[in-house]
């Protein structure tokens, strides 16, 4: 299988040849699972019910698997597929999963990003950061893109002293905080990918990285690395400044005015008449759509971006109808900045459209793949399995690619609306549809074989699940 020479590419993160050989069938199994995703239900799933289970938890716990080095064939395996020449565009961001037990480390009280706007309601959960890479279907023109977690950080924030704590430890705390917060966090991890792609031969090729308002901050400008580009949201009511004139720059003693005139904010930028909107085409909700924009550069932003020089870019929102001849609505415009002052205003729109896939990707994970799901408790089994569980998601997704992407074997449901041929992309739900139907095909007497199987591969030890469907289907919980 596709799946099996990607994860082939994994060997070196792990300590010995048993280790890897017992992963692998935890990697495939958690992937056809029919239950909950614990590590229970991916022994059932590979037909070790009734074996000592103890060894598959030791996996994760004694920390013999290198995250790192996992990612870093992931990271290979998009390299292998992305055009000559483009910029490498990627997205991060965080996310929350729930979790019920206090003594699970890492947990803590964090503000719902999905409650209601009017209040701020609170869940026991943790936090993850995690950073995607996107796969575009074609390198010349407006086109989807598929997003590929490359990275996947446990990101816990410091317990707080208690009452009775001295002023040493309160102190300790307030420094640990500002050393783990999210943005801090998110400026190590891009540095991380910068030179993984650097040791991959990638030194000469630009990352855009597109984030939310969390990482577009003073942190991040801060600590971004060279040869990454940052696109992020700002506040329509940001105070920018132009760059300052000869004049303003020696007007007198001491160091030079890294600041100009005030600038009107972007929400007055959008609103003046006098300035005008620019057409510029990009790939969003399935189709082409003509986006009018606005920009100003350069231009710095004193609270976040210190002297650097930056790019504001002002999209307006596209009307919609909710049904035919119903009233038009229009979605809220998009306030961006930027810190590549030559990049095209099409890529740039572009590569902030693709960040949508990351949360795509959080969806996947916790839906269909029940990331967050496995009953371990302490630090160091979180910090591999769920990494983990996430890198076998990305393989997917690669192998995916790798057999066209759009290609099924099994006939859609009747209830599920038919699409011209090769106009729809095959979802992840169908990706594991179509990878069950390989792997259980003989057992519930298929005869069909889709594009994951290939047959070049005598020289790889397959897994020996074919067999256990039957085990699969009744030993699923959930």
């Amino acid at each position: 299988m596709t799946f099996e020479q990607l994860f082939e590419r994994t060997r070196p993160a792990f300590r010995q040849q048993r280790t890897f050989e017992r992963a692998k069938t935890l990697a495939l199994s958690g992937l056809l699972c029919l239950g909950r995703h614990t590590v229970a239900g991916m022994l059932a799933t590979s037909g070790q019910q009734f074996q000592d289970w103890s060894a598959n938890y030791r996996v994760f716990e004694q920390e013999r698997i290198d995250v790192p080095a996992l990612f870093s064939a992931v990271i290979a395996g998009v390299i292998d597929t992305l055009p000559d020449g483009a910029p490498i565009v990627g997205a991060i961001d965080d996310t929350l999963i729930r979790k019920k037990g206090r003594r699970i480390a890492g947990t803590s009280w964090r503000r719902d990003p999905l409650g209601p706007s009017f209040t701020n309601n609170f869940i026991w959960a943790s936090r993850f950061l995690q950073l995607s890479l996107a796969m575009p279907e074609s390198a010349n023109g407006p086109s989807p893109a598929r997003m590929i977690p490359v990275d996947l950080r446990h990101c816990p924030s410091p317990r707080k002293p208690g009452k009775r704590a001295s002023d040493e430890q309160r102190m300790e705390w307030k420094n640990a905080s500002s050393q783990t917060r999210i943005s801090a966090e998110g400026a190590r991890r891009m540095r991380v990918l910068r030179e993984e792609f650097d040791r991959q031969g990638m030194r000469e090729r630009q990352i855009i990285m597109t984030a939310d308002g969390t990482f577009t901050c003073r942190e991040v400008f801060k600590n971004l690395p060279g040869r990454i580009d940052l696109i992020g949201r700002i506040r329509k009511d940001a105070r920018l400044y132009k760059l300052p004139t000869p004049e303003q720059e020696n007007c007198g003693r001491g160091r030079k005015r890294a600041y100009g005139d005030r600038l009107p904010t972007p929400e007055e930028i959008r609103k003046d008449q006098n300035i005008p909107w620019v057409d510029v085409r990009a790939y969003a909700a399935g189709k082409e759509h003509l986006f009018n924009v606005k920009e100003i550069s350069p231009c710095r932003w004193k609270h976040a971006g210190g002297e650097r020089t930056l790019r504001l870019i002002i999209v307006r929102p596209l009307a919609y109808r909710l049904k035919k001849r119903a009233p038009m609505n229009y979605r809220a415009p998009a306030y961006l900045i930027t810190t590549d002052l030559a990049l095209p205003l099409e890529k740039i729109l572009q590569s902030y459209i693709w960040r949508w896939e990351i949360e795509v990707n959080f969806r996947d994970e916790k839906t269909l793949l029940g990331l967050g799901e496995a009953q371990v408790r302490t630090s160091k089994s979180i910090e591999t399995l769920t990494p983990f569980l996430v890198a076998v998601y990305a393989m997917l997704l690669l192998a995916l690619e790798k057999v066209g992407g759009r290609r099924r074997s099994l006939p859609p449901p009747a209830w599920q609306r038919q699409r011209i041929a090769g106009q729809s992309r095959t979802s992840t739900a169908q990706a594991l549809r179509e990878l069950r139907a390989e792997v259980w095909g003989d057992s519930l007497g298929g005869k069909n074989k889709n594009s994951f199987m290939n047959t070049n591969t005598s020289f790889m030890k397959l897994i020996h699940l074919e067999s256990c469907a039957a085990t699969a289907v009744c030993y699923a919980t959930g």
